[in-house]
């Protein structure tokens, strides 16, 4: 909005300052700052509304052995309100609204968080133990995939004009000069990678600051990566795919930082609201849509290394389960509880030595990803 207004100034009225808006790194930096300031502005209002209203955790049976869990009972819940009017708003502000990346990436979390506050609500305020029913909530979360990937494949002339040659393809981590082809598997494809990370990133949403705090390092490295992919120069010495518009979500990706900085001063430890499904559906769908639009999506397990292990963990706990209770006629568990984030708290570690090693090792799978750009 901001960026057409002033462009509509400098052209009508020809006045000096205006022409800084048609620079990324301002917009960027604007979108950043705006995000900040909604958190600390409306947070404690949506807080206080969500308090007022009774819409707190429910306890969770499994975890009554660890003390710290047994007092979260009753902390609002749905505190993703926060991140999504945070995120959207700045991006609306100050991004490109005609551009097709920025269409596609404010439609996906938008679509998802409503998905997630449709589940929040049935579970938190209609007090349905299951909130949304699974096959509901997937067909929610197949469908935008549907819709991206339907996109992408059918109109890529919507995108910019040398989109064409690079719809389906994407870039292969550690190889020089080679991108492999989804060809007719892309839609397939594209489902799979934002329904597995929306529902990746709401596994991780279990500790005070864990999810949010992965989220934003994430979102910062695949910022950077927005930048040079759409740069023709950075992405010619990078020798990687030059993607025009794509840029333009560096706006969206600084206003998720912000977005994410703001959201953590009331849930950081002790939290005082949780992001709930409305939170990390979204969340977790943006990440994936921004691996998709970037051609970057072999790039998502070790950037979101994080959630691929919590995901991972989940998936062999239940396995193993079923395996053993079919061959020794009684269940055994691999981890004492899963996601892996539990397990480490089964085991002793307090919750904030958890959440910060987490980060530590999302910031090294940050870098390990940004470095397969010349590690080739």
């Amino acid at each position: 909005m901001f960026y057409y207004l002033a462009l509509w100034i400098r052209q009508t009225w020809h006045l000096p300052g205006f022409g800084v808006f048609q620079y990324i790194t301002f917009r960027a930096a604007a979108a950043a700052i705006t995000a900040l300031l909604i958190s600390f502005i409306f947070g404690p209002k949506i807080i206080r509304a969500l308090k007022k209203r009774q819409i707190g955790e429910q306890a969770k049976t499994e975890l009554t052995d660890i003390g710290s869990h047994s007092l979260k009972a009753g902390t609002p819940t749905m505190g993703g309100l926060i991140v999504l009017l945070a995120l959207l708003l700045p991006t609306l502000l100050w991004a490109d609204l005609l551009n097709m990346f920025v269409i596609l990436i404010i439609l996906t979390t938008a679509w998802l968080g409503a998905v997630g506050f449709l589940d929040d609500y049935l579970k938190v305020i209609k007090k349905l133990p299951n909130g949304l029913i699974g096959k509901y909530k997937l067909v929610g979360q197949i469908a935008i995939g549907l819709i991206v990937g339907s996109v992408i494949f059918f109109f890529p002339e919507l995108f910019s004009k040398n989109f064409e040659k690079f719809n389906t393809l994407t870039t292969i981590p550690f190889a020089k000069d080679f991108n492999f082809d989804f060809g007719w598997f892309y839609i397939p494809i594209v489902i799979f990678i934002i329904t597995a990370t929306s529902n990746a990133v709401n596994l991780t949403d279990g500790l005070d600051g864990l999810a949010m705090g992965t989220v934003g390092i994430v979102i910062l490295a695949l910022g950077i990566i927005s930048y040079v992919t759409g740069n023709a120069v950075f992405s010619d010495y990078l020798n990687i795919m030059y993607l025009r518009g794509t840029d333009e979500l560096v706006i969206f990706c600084s206003a998720l930082v912000g977005a994410s900085l703001g959201f953590l001063w009331f849930n950081a430890y002790p939290a005082q609201v949780f992001m709930g499904d409305t939170g990390s559906l979204a969340l977790g769908g943006a990440v994936g849509c921004l691996c998709v639009l970037l051609k970057k999506e072999f790039l998502l397990p070790i950037l979101g290394g994080i959630f691929f292990a919590e995901t991972v963990s989940v998936i062999l706990q239940v396995s193993y389960f079923k395996y053993t209770r079919k061959r020794y006629g009684e269940p055994r568990r691999l981890f004492k509880i899963a996601p892996l984030h539990h397990h480490f708290e089964k085991s002793g570690w307090h919750e904030s030595k958890i959440v910060v090693r987490f980060y530590i090792m999302a910031v090294m799978l940050a870098i390990i990803a940004m470095t397969t750009f010349k590690v080739r």
